[in-house]
């Protein structure tokens, strides 16, 4: 019997921990179960108790990593966690190593230290490749690959829409698995995975009138005419705009400004913060998208309730993992212990 206790760091609102403890591959002594989770942000934990562990509110741990007691958490056979990205994200600096944020990997680090997990998983975004001319990245693995016993490490830039996801989503994932099990991780084919409009994800089903963060946001007469004068797939810098219209933005132009989706391509990223204009259009009306219709590009269901005010909400969808493409990884781990083969493609960390 093989069921593996789930701890995890930065939890956020559970997009992994739902992938987790829903990945099935058919062996029923295969399974992944939630054992603790932590969190600097009330809201998200909250969420994620909800979620995840309603009947375990005391699993949650709502603290700051760095406060974080390890030594007080329980055993685990099985780490995830998707540490912060704001100084490896390509729309940011990328201040990597240098930044508040890029060294709280190393929590990982210690828990694996401490536990000497059979497998772990860790997220970030795509830019973390780049970061500190690409040392942060060797660095980062050279730390997971000698902690505790050793593991064999299988880093991918997995990119989501590939895999069903109605989003365009990339991420670096490294899968480790703990050297005495001889085994080593294949990263899942894409194939046979359709590609899925945001459109799809939208409107099929139609979201219910009563599904929980589905409130609209109240959109100022200049934006509604803006919009009106960019089509599906442009942005505020490509469409052809009245001079009254045009934003007076100097330096980068980031091309997600007012950016109205295609119905007929997965959505772009799905992010967690920005001012105005950031906040993912609707294709034909003149709006941004509901929270609701943000988690359904996320892959959340309309019964994946989300805590906190509508902007802590919009934060907690735009920085989960997408819950379908976590439990296509979670399911080819539990395969990969099982000693199930798959269909895999070879690593790479490469667009």
């Amino acid at each position: 019997m093989a069921i593996y206790k789930l701890g995890e760091l930065f939890c956020g609102p559970g997009g992994l921990a739902y992938g987790a403890i829903n990945a099935d591959i058919g062996l029923p002594d295969f399974k992944i179960v939630h054992e603790w989770a932590t969190d600097y942000d009330l809201d998200t934990c909250r969420t994620y108790t909800q979620n995840i562990c309603k009947n375990a509110p005391r699993s949650v741990i709502h603290e700051d990593v760095r406060k974080l007691k390890i030594a007080s958490l329980r055993p685990i056979d099985a780490l995830a966690f998707g540490f912060p990205c704001n100084d490896y994200s390509v729309v940011g600096e990328q201040k990597g190593m240098d930044g508040v944020y890029g060294p709280l990997y190393s929590y990982g680090v210690k828990v694996i230290e401490k536990f000497h997990p059979i497998w772990f998983l860790a997220e970030n975004v795509g830019g973390l490749r780049n970061a500190n001319d690409g040392k942060a990245f060797l660095k980062i693995k050279s730390e997971l690959e000698n902690a505790g016993d050793g593991y064999v490490l299988t880093p991918h830039l997995y990119k989501f829409e590939q895999y069903g996801v109605p989003q365009a989503r990339h991420r670096v994932i490294i899968v480790g698995i703990r050297k005495d099990q001889k085994l080593k991780f294949h990263v899942p084919s894409p194939a046979g995975y359709e590609i899925k409009t945001c459109r799809e994800a939208i409107e099929n089903p139609p979201i219910p009138e009563d599904a929980p963060n589905n409130e609209l946001t109240k959109q100022s007469p200049t934006v509604v005419e803006r919009l009106r004068h960019i089509k599906p797939g442009q942005n505020a810098f490509t469409a052809d705009l009245p001079d009254d219209l045009q934003l007076n933005v100097t330096g980068a132009r980031i091309s997600q400004i007012y950016k109205r989706l295609d119905p007929d391509k997965p959505a772009y990223t799905v992010t967690g913060s920005g001012g105005g204009g950031t906040h993912i259009y609707h294709w034909s009306e003149p709006r941004a998208l509901t929270n609701r219709e943000r988690a359904r590009l996320q892959t959340f269901p309309d019964t994946f309730v989300f805590e906190g005010s509508k902007e802590s909400v919009r934060k907690q969808i735009g920085m989960a993992v997408p819950y379908e493409g976590a439990k296509i990884i979670f399911e080819a781990i539990l395969k990969t212990l099982a000693g199930v083969k798959y269909p895999s493609v070879e690593e790479s960390i490469s667009e």
